[in-house]
């Protein structure tokens, strides 16, 4: 019992984590277009090139690129809505339109309600200022709305209240006399109502949350370098698990990683403050108590990882070095460039579960790095060459030191290579290239760590006994649209369509909820090109890298052709 109670939390908390990902997808675009932007508007920048006749005030160039900061300005400072739109329409079972509809009506709502409480209890004056009584920065402005300042944490709480009223009355029967209101009509009302509600209880239980998130914040502050320490540890420590973005994005987004009036404006959370910085023409160096929970993952993925490949590939055999080689490179560029390092990390994780925690200790220690050289180099998505260059170097070394950068890279290679090769020899580990013969050369993902971890657990279940499910073939109905043998495996593998619940993906993995996980036939799946699989309860994740991003829409467009054509 309390086994399934805890798979049904793990899956809550996966679900959400993943509709985080699509909001968080959006931030590199909008970093570049902030990072570009606010660069080349900076006079201090053009003057610094001697550029001012073609970028300087009022030229075409220095329009455009105001325009440009303005824009991705706008995404950071929307983020709180983002959220909710994307956690109401990532746990929607169904009819997902209907419920981002709902999400952006009570975000607006619950703050409306929020401004009309804090005037009517004399917090906010009828002229809009502020009582003397307010605490600093507790209330500020969303959608131009004066509300509590409440950052993607109101956001991720409509969209949560919306996703389950969705799914408890989006299929609702009214009376005939009522009908037009019924169904999906129905959700949008009735979260109209909560939202209400919803405003009233936030505007009495938030300000001492508010009040214990600053205090929390303030002791992470405080404890210096061991909460930054801790902070590097836990980021890497929680990716075998999913769970990363939900530990992180409070720390960028909210008071939990600081505060800081900027050009008379209030903003909490390390990237928040960052950026603002990176908009203001009056930063001389960014904060470092803001890019302390940012800047220490660039010496893991543009310098650990690379020596770590290095390692790998020097030490497989001869006859199979070509081979390693190729995977190596193209998962230690992969990191180099863009910061997305799962092949690497899963590899080691899993042939060496130990030298994966020593991996977290490293990454701990670049944190505290970072910290201690004052070195302030912000990211969006990651932490590889692009945003290197873009929030270091562009910068100037003024304003993040990223020089101090270059021979911890050195260092961190150096060292990741000599460790990863005196381990990998002095207890043979079968890392890729030195495996048997008849074993497949590969790197491995995160599934493979979760399934060695299950034949460890047991030897044997009912789920690996039985024998591998022959994909569906297609009825009489299917032939109104062309059967694709890839997407028939998949849902074949997923236990049919029946046992499937909102695929979604992330970078590297299709994501999705079942009936029954034990339908789940892996064979199958790998058979449709999966790396892997991962079962925690009734979510799932089929691994297939970064071209997931083309198979999800590709398998959701199947699925809704399949199922017209079977009516």
């Amino acid at each position: 019992m309390a086994s399934s109670k805890n798979n049904k939390i793990l899956t809550v908390i996966q679900t959400i984590g993943r509709s985080f990902f699509l909001p968080i997808s959006i931030l590199p675009v909008a970093g570049l277009l902030l990072g570009i932007g606010a660069s080349f508007s900076n006079m201090s920048t053009v003057q610094q090139y001697g550029l001012e006749s073609i970028m300087g005030t009022g030229t075409l160039l220095n329009h455009m690129f105001l325009l440009m900061s303005a824009v991705g300005n706008a995404v950071f400072a929307n983020l709180p809505l983002l959220f909710a739109l994307a956690v109401a329409m990532g746990m929607a079972k169904e009819e997902k339109a209907v419920a981002v509809l709902s999400a952006a009506l009570s975000f607006i709502i619950m703050h409306m309600t929020i401004h009309e409480l804090l005037v009517f209890s004399g917090q906010v004056l009828p002229d809009g200022q502020l009582a003397s009584s307010v605490i600093a920065g507790t209330v500020g402005t969303t959608l131009g709305i004066q509300t509590l300042e409440m950052g993607i944490f109101g956001g991720i709480l409509v969209g949560l209240a919306v996703a389950y009223l969705h799914n408890r009355f989006y299929r609702i029967e009214l009376p005939v006399v009522f009908s037009f209101f019924g169904g999906v009509r129905f959700v949008p009302i009735i979260c109209t109502l909560a939202s209400i509600v919803l405003g009233v209880i936030c505007f009495f239980v938030w300000p001492p949350i508010q009040r214990l998130i600053l205090e929390s914040g303030a002791l992470v502050v405080k404890t210096g370098y061991y909460g930054t320490f801790i902070f590097g540890f836990m980021e890497r420590a929680l990716i075998p698990f999913g769970l990363h973005h939900v530990f992180y994005m409070p720390f960028w987004q909210s008071g939990l990683g600081g505060a800081m009036n900027i050009d008379g404006t209030m903003y909490y959370g390390a990237q928040n403050i960052f950026f603002a910085q990176l908009a203001s023409h009056n930063t001389q160096h960014f904060a470092i108590e803001a890019a302390r929970f940012m800047t220490g993952k660039y010496a893991i993925m543009m310098g650990g990882l690379m020596g770590a490949s290095l390692a790998m590939y020097n030490t497989a055999a001869s006859n199979k070095r070509k081979l390693v080689g190729g995977l190596l490179f193209s998962a230690a560029l992969t990191s180099f460039l863009t910061g997305i390092t799962e092949p690497i990390e899963f590899t080691f994780l899993f042939v060496a579960p130990l030298l994966y925690v020593v991996h977290c200790v490293f990454a701990g220690l670049s944190f505290v790095l970072m910290h201690a050289l004052d070195i302030t180099i912000g990211t969006t998505f990651s932490c590889g060459l692009i945003d290197y260059v873009l929030y270091g170097v562009m910068q100037g070394n003024d304003k993040t030191n990223w020089i101090r950068l270059i021979p911890i890279f050195i260092l961190y290679f150096v060292v990741y290579y000599y460790l990863f090769r005196w381990v990998i020899l002095k207890w043979n580990l079968p890392t890729p290239g030195r495996e048997g013969e008849e074993q497949e050369t590969k790197l491995y993902t995160k599934a493979d760590y979760q399934a060695k971890k299950e034949r460890e657990a047991a030897s044997s279940s009912a789920a690996d006994a039985k024998p591998a499910e022959v994909p569906a073939q297609p009825s009489a109905g299917d032939a109104a649209f062309e059967r694709d043998e890839q997407m028939e495996n998949i849902i074949a593998g997923l236990g049919g369509l029946d046992n499937m619940e909102n695929p979604e993906c992330c970078a590297t993995r299709l994501r999705l909820n079942v009936q029954d996980s034990s339908k789940i036939d892996k064979a199958t799946l790998k058979k449709a090109g999966a790396l892997g699989v991962v079962i925690n309860g009734n979510a799932v994740q089929v691994v297939y890298g970064p071209v997931v991003s083309v198979i999800k829409p590709k398998l959701q467009e199947y699925i809704d052709k399949k199922r017209a054509a079977q009516k």
